[in-house]
C-alpha cells in the first residue's frame, strides 16, 4: 500500500499503472478505465469538498492503488480459470496428440473466426477508406472537423467490439472497457490527446489491414476444407456414380484409389485444423498490438 494516499486523479492512476506493471495490457486499460470512471463520478458528488480530501476518504473505501491492483489479479485470474476452455489430458502419443485437434474448441472457432473474417474485413475496410476521404472532402467545410472526431470516435466503439469477438473466438484476453478518456480538462486537450495515441491510428491500420487478410483466411479456409472434404468423400462419390477423377476421359480412379484418397483428406482436414488454430493465435496477437493501448506500459 502506498505510504500516503494520492493527492489527485492524476496520482491515482499512475500509482495504480505502476501496481499493474507487467499484467496484461488489456487488464490494465479496464482497470485504469473503472477507477477514473469511479474518482471522476466520486469527486464530482462532493463539490463541497478538495479533490485531495475526496481521494483520501477513497483510498479507504474503494481502495488504495496497490489494493484495488492486487484486487484486480486476482479477479482477472479468477475469471480466466472460470472462461477457460476444460483443459484436456495430454494424449500418450504423438498420433493421439495429432488428431486430438479435433477435440479442440479453440480450433473450430478459429475456423469460424476465419470465415467471419472476410464480411468483417470488407465492413471495416468500407468505414475506414469512407470516413477518411468523407473527412478530406468536408475538410474546407465547417462540418469537416466534427465529422472527422465522429469518424475516429466510431472506430474506437469498433476496435472495442472487435476485441469481444477476438476475445470470444480466438481466446486472447482484450479491453473490456474503453480507453480512459484523456485527463486533460478543455475540449481541445481531449481532441489533442486522442489524435496524439498512437492506438487512434492503429486502430485504422487494423481495420485497413483487416481486408486483405479476411480474403486470405476465408479463401484458404475455404479451399483447403472443400479440397479435404471432397477427398474424404470420393468413396461415396464413386458409389454413387459420380465422376471423381478423370484422366484423358476416362474415370482412372478404383476403391483403392478412392479410400487413398480419403486417407489423404483426414490427414490435410488434420493438417489444416492446427493450421487454423496457429493462424488464430497470430492473428490474436496482431489484433492486442493493434487494438490495446499501451500506455499503461
Amino acid at each position: 500500500m502506498s505510504q500516503s494516499a494520492p493527492r489527485s486523479i492524476e496520482h491515482y492512476l499512475r500509482d495504480l499503472r505502476a501496481e499493474l506493471q507487467g499484467a496484461d495490457p488489456a487488464l490494465i486499460q479496464d482497470a485504469l478505465y473503472d477507477a477514473e470512471e469511479y474518482l471522476r463520478a466520486e469527486v464530482a458528488s462532493h463539490p463541497d469538498k478538495t479533490e485531495a480530501d475526496v481521494l483520501e476518504l477513497i483510498s479507504s473505501t474503494y481502495g488504495a492503488p496497490a489494493e484495488v491492483a492486487a484486487a484486480y489479479r486476482s479477479t482477472e485470474a479468477t475469471v480466466a480459470a472460470a472462461l477457460a476452455t476444460p483443459r484436456r489430458a495430454p494424449a500418450p502419443s504423438a498420433l493421439g496428440r495429432f488428431f486430438g485437434i479435433y477435440a479442440d474448441s479453440r480450433a473450430w472457432t478459429s475456423l469460424f473466426y476465419a470465415l467471419l473474417a472476410l464480411p468483417v474485413g470488407i465492413f471495416y475496410f468500407t468505414v475506414a477508406v469512407t470516413g477518411l476521404s468523407m473527412s478530406a472532402g468536408f475538410a474546407v467545410l465547417v462540418i469537416g472537423i466534427p465529422f472527422f472526431l465522429l469518424f475516429i470516435g466510431f472506430t474506437r466503439i469498433l476496435a472495442l467490439a472487435e476485441g469481444r469477438i477476438v476475445e470470444g473466438l480466438l481466446g486472447v484476453r482484450m479491453p473490456r472497457r474503453p480507453r480512459s478518456p484523456p485527463s486533460e480538462a478543455t475540449l481541445f486537450g481531449r481532441i489533442k490527446a486522442m489524435l496524439s495515441d498512437p492506438r487512434t491510428w492503429t486502430t485504422l491500420l487494423y481495420m485497413l489491414v483487416m481486408l486483405p487478410l479476411g480474403i486470405c483466411y476465408f479463401t484458404g479456409t475455404v479451399v483447403l476444407t472443400a479440397l479435404a472434404c471432397a477427398f474424404i468423400l470420393a468413396p461415396v462419390a464413386l458409389l454413387a456414380g459420380f465422376p471423381v477423377m478423370v484422366f484423358d476421359g476416362t474415370y482412372n480412379l478404383s476403391w483403392l484409389g478412392s479410400t487413398v484418397l480419403t486417407i489423404v483428406g483426414i490427414l490435410l482436414l488434420t493438417l489444416f485444423l492446427h493450421l487454423i488454430r496457429a493462424i488464430g493465435a497470430f492473428h490474436g496477437q496482431i489484433a492486442k498490438r493493434l487494438l490495446v493501448s499501451r500506455e499503461s506500459e
